[in-house]
């Protein structure tokens, strides 16, 4: 156990922003191709926010449109590169699962 302790401890990320559901962000991601590698910004209602121990909480993220997109991203992961806050948004939820139903301006959370 406590190399797996020591491992989560080296890998964690120290600036990582406070991250409520209902916020707008834009997540920036590492992708690779072939030998080069580029940031690709994905944004979008934070849905649900994982808060696992340590090393493992992860953020979902759903871009609203007429087919919605939905990312689950680790917070500590090397490939993300930064994380945005855009907008604060006003919710009584966790969890804001009710959002894939909607679609158009139902599908907009209220702002602070």
């Amino acid at each position: 156990m406590k190399k797996l302790e020591e491992f989560e401890k080296s890998n964690i990320k120290k600036e990582t922003p406070e991250i409520k559901t209902g916020y707008t962000v834009r997540v920036f991601q590492k992708i690779k191709e072939k030998k080069k590698e580029r940031l690709q910004a994905f944004e979008g209602i934070v849905i649900a926010v994982k808060h696992g121990k340590g090393i493992s909480g992860t953020l979902t993220v759903r871009r609203p449109g007429n087919i919605g997109v939905e990312k689950t991203f680790p917070l500590h992961s090397p490939l993300v590169e930064k994380i945005e806050i855009l907008k604060k948004g006003k919710v009584r939820r966790s969890k804001l699962y009710y959002l894939r139903e909607k679609t158009g301006k139902k599908a907009k959370v209220k702002n602070k």
